[in-house]
């Protein structure tokens, strides 16, 4: 079936199908991609050992808000 085929029938749904329809598509898309969910993981790890070796100077929130807004 092709997508104009299917979006003809999905027009004749009643609309808690439609909705139901839509819900699942969303969803669908909301997946999230192992592969970059492990990428971010590692990257997340490196960054922390980093953080915690003292070798990266780390910024307050609110020096970083007030240089923002000179």
């Amino acid at each position: 079936m092709d997508t104009k085929t299917l979006l003809q029938e999905a027009l004749h749904l009643r609309p808690a199908e439609k909705l139901r329809l839509i819900e699942c598509l969303v969803y669908s898309l909301d997946k999230p991609d192992e592969k970059v969910e492990e990428i971010w993981a590692t990257e997340s790890e490196k960054r922390y050992q980093v953080l915690k070796s003292g070798n990266v100077k780390t910024i307050p929130l609110n020096e970083i808000i007030q240089s923002n807004h000179h």
